[in-house]
């Protein structure tokens, strides 16, 4: 595959209660605040979890992961769309995220706050792909699960469109 990306970053994730964020944490934040008692429905339905393997929210995708424990990440921004790599990775998601403050946050739930990491990128809505690629971690980990590389490309979109599953891995994935 082609590398277009005009950034790359590399991060070593927390991801607790197995999942990691990709938001616009002040936007998010906001919707949240507006949003407290209308009992809008949580994110990690069924089929996000056996499926999509990624939920959607406002200004923000949480990306399930196969381990509660640290992950490897790397973000690739790209300023066009990028080819997706099928044939390297056993699962790939896509959606799209709004971010309005420009500020895309990578964080694990157990980060206390100010330990984001942040990329700065222009404000709008950006599309979001994930692909799971199986890896072998450097050292020997004492959790449970299968080991990812969690690729994340970003480009940025004009228009909305839905979650896809660009390839489905295995419905037993976690474990």
């Amino acid at each position: 595959m082609r590398d277009t990306s005009t950034d790359h970053h590399r991060f070593a994730v927390l991801a607790d209660h197995g999942q990691f964020y990709l938001q616009d944490l002040d936007a998010h934040a906001a919707w949240m605040r507006s949003h407290a008692d209308s009992g809008a429905p949580a994110g990690w339905t069924e089929e996000a979890v056996n499926s999509d393997r990624i939920s959607v929210h406002p200004h923000s995708i949480a990306v399930g992961t196969a381990r509660s424990d640290v992950v490897e990440t790397t973000v690739h921004v790209h300023s066009t769309t990028p080819t997706a790599n099928l044939e390297e990775a056993e699962h790939v998601a896509e959606a799209d995220i709004e971010l309005p403050n420009g500020d895309l946050a990578i964080y694990g739930p157990a980060d206390d706050p100010g330990q984001e990491r942040h990329i700065h990128l222009e404000a709008g809505r950006y599309r979001v792909r994930v692909s799971y690629i199986p890896y072998v971690p450097p050292v020997e980990a004492d959790e449970l699960g299968d080991h990812f590389l969690y690729r994340i490309d970003v480009w940025p979109v004009d228009s909305l469109a839905a979650l896809a599953v660009l390839k489905q891995g295995p419905s037993s994935w976690a474990g």
